[in-house]
């Protein structure tokens, strides 16, 4: 019996999947498939594992600052103080003063070492006896 030819439509399928790698993954059906699906899960896993990363890289990137200018003792008592002076700031845009301009940074610390807040006051609590 003679071969037939296929038509084009499987091969319009597997031109879809053609992917950019060496050997196997770049001329084999199944091997390109499963390389495609090993690539979508390593994407999805590494997306997580950035924002981890870059949330490491602005805390170093304060505590080095911090700890050269003498502003603070370390980062999470300067974390700590900004939360209690209620100076919400997030960790990115922190990196970003530390980075760019020092004499921000050592603003904002002095602005919360001056700055003595009462709580009790503030909270409106009125203890017994006071």
């Amino acid at each position: 019996m003679t071969r037939t030819s296929r038509g084009y439509i499987a091969r319009r399928r597997r031109k879809k999947t053609l992917s950019n790698s060496r050997g196997g993954p770049s001329r084999l059906i199944r091997t390109m498939t499963q390389q495609e699906i090993k690539a979508l899960a390593s994407s999805d896993r590494d997306r997580d594992r950035q924002k981890r990363d870059f949330r490491g890289l602005w805390i170093t990137r304060i505590n080095s600052v911090i700890r050269q200018g003498w502003v603070y003792y370390s980062y999470s008592r300067f974390i700590h103080d900004l939360y209690k002076r209620q100076l919400l700031f997030n960790r990115k845009i922190l990196a970003q003063i530390a980075i760019a301009n020092k004499n921000s940074l050592y603003m904002i610390s002095n602005e919360i070492l001056k700055s003595e807040v009462n709580w009790k006051e503030s909270a409106g609590v009125n203890f017994p006896g006071e």
